[in-house]
């Protein structure tokens, strides 16, 4: 077997506000969007429409969004847990303390930066559906 990519998929509650938060937080484009009615793919959100299902992208990072409804009935070993996990989704970037101070600058749920024993300067915030982002560059 081979690996070839891992995409994150979070389940979520409104999957447009959840777009939304990462295109303004994080500078993530939308990609594809899947209406309720699951019979096609769009590229962006129509104000007359729910949707189930959202990819966004940034660099080599894409992520999906799926409607708790969804995201239960495709991932039964998902059905009796709440969202969010004790998973932390950890990024390497770069400018790590600029752009620590522009999240503290948005108000988001953000720990102070550190730096690690293991040569990392990092922090970790929570995003709007709970679930917990690693943010980390190497010490040089």
């Amino acid at each position: 077997m081979t690996i070839t990519k891992l995409t994150p998929n979070f389940e979520v509650a409104d999957v447009e506000k959840s777009v939304a938060y990462y295109i303004e937080n994080f500078d993530f484009k939308l990609v594809m969007t899947v209406p309720t009615t699951q019979d096609m793919i769009e590229t962006s959100f129509s104000q007359d429409k729910d949707y189930v299902y959202a990819m966004i992208e940034k660099d080599n990072v894409q992520l999906f969004f799926q409607r708790t409804d969804s995201f239960k009935e495709d991932v039964v070993f998902a059905r009796n847990l709440p969202i969010g996990a004790s998973v932390s989704f950890y990024m390497d970037i770069d400018g790590i303390k600029d752009f620590h101070k522009k999240m503290i600058g948005k108000n988001l749920q953000v720990t102070d930066i550190k730096t690690t024993w293991y040569g990392m300067r990092e922090f970790y915030l929570k995003d709007l559906n709970g679930y917990i982002l690693g943010f980390a560059e190497r010490v040089s």
